[in-house]
């Protein structure tokens, strides 16, 4: 039983790393085919693991945003101030773009995909972006409890931040030009709306 669990298990992480290899190049557009190729599994054991491409699709944009909040909450560690691990994080997410063609590539693919996605899986696709809303949520309900922060909402707030944040970096990733100063005025933007000091 142990064995068929870890078995099912790496095919569904084969199967996502060949997706995610295929997207890197290709964005959204290769075949149910193409990817069992990729990922060197049976058609039955790809419909075994996923009811579709789209629920495919859905679990590679999850799995990219659980391992980008592990990677940005291991490299924030460090920092002692919630304002300045919510200022990395809120910045962070700009400052990946125009560094490597691939991760670019991947940009792109997450805001096409997780726009259709929306339509079909809303429930499902908020829990695939609930880490990023959690990484927020717990900077600043630390900063309001150090009273550097005067919101009554760290939940609610956290969430339309996650949703701002998303929608500059949406438009930053098709954009021509430099992105720079955006990183911080979009911080300003939001800690003056946390209730903090403009120079926080």
């Amino acid at each position: 039983m142990q064995r068929s669990r870890n078995r099912a298990t790496e095919q569904v992480d084969s199967i996502l790393a060949a997706a995610q290899r295929l997207i890197e190049t290709r964005g959204d557009e290769f075949t149910t085919q193409e990817l069992i190729k990729e990922a060197g599994v049976a058609l039955q054991t790809f419909y075994r693991c996923f009811s579709s491409k789209d629920e495919l699709l859905l679990a590679v944009l999850g799995d990219q945003m659980t391992t980008a909040c592990e990677l940005w909450a291991t490299e924030a560690s460090n920092m002692n101030d919630p304002l300045q691990r919510l200022h990395f994080y809120v910045g962070n997410i700009l400052g990946t773009l125009g560094r490597d063609p691939r991760r670019d590539a991947l940009a792109r693919f997450v805001i096409i995909t997780h726009a259709r996605l929306h339509r079909l899986f809303p429930a499902e696709l908020a829990r695939a972006d609930k880490p990023f809303v959690d990484l927020l949520h717990k900077e600043i309900k630390s900063a309001v409890d150090a009273g550097l922060l005067k919101t009554k909402d760290p939940q609610g707030d956290a969430w339309f931040i996650a949703e701002l944040v998303r929608s500059v970096y949406h438009y930053w990733a098709y954009a021509p030009g430099d992105h720079e100063g955006v990183q911080e005025r979009l911080w300003q933007f939001c800690i003056r709306a946390l209730g903090a000091g403009e120079n926080s």
